[in-house]
C-alpha cells in the first residue's frame, strides 16, 4: 500500500516539473529531493508486532538460557531473584515471597518456545516449592503457588499440582478476618511492623493473591474460596482507593470492630503518595476480579486505575513510571520496570473486557516497546542473565534499588504471551 502511494505521489510531483523547478529557484532548496526523501522515509517498513514478539522471545531464550546453564553447572536447584550489592546473583529459598516467579518464568518460556528444557527445570523448581502450600504466616502464598503450580497445572494438567493449589488456598484463607472482611497481609510480630503500630495490615499487593482462590473454587466446587476473594476485593475497593483512584499501599484494620485504623505506605515515598508498583497491583488485581466475577464495578475500577496511571502528569513519555508517582525529585528519580511490566500485562487483559480495547492495546504495546529497548532490556550475557534492568524493590527499606527483579521478567514474559494471543 505504501509503495503504491509513494509511486502516485512521485508521479504527481514529476507531472509538472516546471512548477517544481520554479519552487526550487524561489527557495533555493532541493525541494523535490527533500520531498522524495520524506516520502521514502515515511514508507520504510516498521517492525511488526509479530516480529517484535518473536525477536524478544528469542532474546529471552538466549538470556535466560544462560541463567539456566549457570544453574545447571552448580548441580543444585537454584531460584534467582536479583543482584546483590557485590554484583553476585541472589538466590532465594522457598519461603521468600518471590520464590514462585522464576518457576513461572520457566513455564512461560516453555509455552513461548515448546523447548522441553524449560519444562524440565520448571518441574524441578516448581516441585521444590511443595511445602509452600502449608505457609500460613503471610499472604504471599498466592504469588508463590499461583505463578509456579498455577502455570504448571495449566500447561500439564497434572492433578497433583491442583491439590497443591487447593491446599495453598486453604492456608491463605486461614488469614481471613471476618469482621473487616479482608485477608490479613502480614503478621504483627516482627519489630518493624510493631514499630508502625499496625494491628491488621492489608496491602494492595494482596489483590494479586485472589486469583488462586478463584481457581480453588473451580477445582473443588467449594464457593468458600470465591466468596472470601470477593469480600476481600469489595473491602479493598471501599477503603484502599482515593478519589483520584490512586491507592494507599497499606490499610490497617481493627479486627474486633472492623474499622479502618490508619492508611500508610510501606514501600512508597509517603503515606499520601502513589507507589508505582502498588498502582499496577491494583490494576491487575481488579482486572482479574472482573474476569472471574463479571462484576461491572470491578471493571469500572480497573479502568479508572488505568486512567490514573496512563494520564498521570508525572508519567514519562515511554510509560515506564518513576518508582512513585509523587517522588520528590522527578524527573531525577529512578524508574520501575517491574511496575511497567505488570501494567502492560494487565492492560492486555483489560482490553479483552473494555470498550476501550484498542486504546489499552496501544498503551500496552508502547510500554512493551519501551521495555524491549536497550534502555531497559539487558544485552545477552549481561545483567546476571536477567531480562530487564532498572526495577525498584523498596527504596524506604534500601532494598533492591535499580536492579533486575525476577517478577519484572515474569510479567514481561506474560505480557508478551498476551500480546501474541491478541494477534492470532
Amino acid at each position: 500500500m505504501c509503495e503504491k502511494n509513494l509511486s502516485g505521489l512521485l508521479l504527481i510531483l514529476l507531472s509538472d516539473i516546471n512548477k517544481i523547478n520554479a519552487i526550487m529557484r524561489i527557495y533555493k532548496r532541493p525541494f523535490l529531493f527533500l520531498s522524495i526523501a520524506i516520502l521514502m522515509n515515511a514508507c520504510q517498513p516498521k517492525e511488526s508486532k509479530v516480529a517484535m514478539v518473536k525477536k524478544n522471545i528469542a532474546h529471552a531464550s538466549a538470556q535466560i538460557g544462560l541463567q539456566l546453564d549457570a544453574i545447571r553447572e552448580t548441580g543444585k536447584i537454584l531460584n534467582p531473584y536479583t543482584i546483590n550489592k557485590d554484583l553476585t546473583t541472589r538466590y532465594v529459598g522457598i519461603q521468600d515471597w518471590t520464590s514462585g516467579f522464576f518457576p513461572g518464568t520457566m513455564w512461560y518460556m516453555y509455552e513461548h518456545t515448546g523447548d522441553d528444557k524449560w519444562k524440565e527445570y520448571g518441574i524441578e523448581l516448581t516441585e521444590s516449592l511443595e511445602d509452600v502450600q502449608y505457609i500460613k504466616w503471610h499472604h504471599d502464598v498466592g504469588f508463590m503457588i499461583g505463578c509456579s503450580y498455577g502455570n504448571a497445572y495449566r500447561l500439564t494438567g497434572n492433578k497433583d499440582y491442583a491439590k497443591v493449589i487447593v491446599q495453598a488456598s486453604k492456608s491463605l484463607i486461614s488469614r481471613f478476618r471476618d469482621k473487616p472482611g479482608i485477608i490479613q497481609s502480614w503478621d504483627t510480630t516482627n519489630d518493624w511492623i510493631i514499630s508502625r503500630g499496625w494491628k491488621c495490615p492489608v496491602i494492595i499487593d494482596n489483590m494479586m493473591n485472589l486469583e488462586m482462590l478463584f481457581e480453588a473454587t473451580r477445582l473443588t466446587g467449594d464457593s468458600t474460596y470465591f466468596d472470601i476473594a470477593v469480600r476481600h476485593a469489595n473491602t479493598t475497593m471501599q477503603h484502599h482507593f482515593r478519589k483520584d483512584y490512586s491507592s494507599w499501599h497499606v490499610v490497617d484494620y481493627d479486627i474486633i470492630s472492623g474499622n479502618v485504623r490508619q492508611k500508610n505506605t510501606a514501600q512508597g515515598y509517603s503515606d499520601d503518595s502513589a507507589w508505582a508498583r502498588g498502582q499496577a497491583w491494583g490494576l491487575y488485581g481488579y482486572t482479574v476480579c472482573y474476569r472471574e466475577t463479571k462484576n461491572p464495578e470491578y471493571l469500572e475500577l480497573a479502568e479508572n486505575i488505568a486512567n490514573y496511571i496512563l494520564n498521570h502528569p508525572n508519567i514519562p513519555e515511554d510509560l515506564v513510571p518513576y518508582w512513585d508517582y509523587n517522588a520528590p525529585n522527578i524527573p531525577n528519580e529512578l524508574r520501575d520496570a517491574s511496575a511497567a511490566a505488570i501494567t502492560a500485562s494487565a492492560l492486555y487483559e483489560l482490553s479483552d473486557y473494555s470498550s476501550k480495547k484498542e486504546y489499552y492495546i496501544e498503551k500496552a504495546y508502547k510500554i512493551m516497546k519501551s521495555l524491549s529497548s536497550p534502555v531497559y532490556r539487558a544485552e545477552i550475557g549481561e545483567n546476571n542473565f536477567f531480562l530487564l534492568q532498572h526495577s525498584v524493590g523498596s527504596i524506604p527499606h534500601g532494598a533492591e534499588i535499580d536492579v533486575p527483579l525476577n517478577y519484572a521478567d515474569y510479567y514481561y514474559l506474560e505480557a508478551l504471551k498476551r500480546m501474541k494471543e491478541l494477534m492470532r
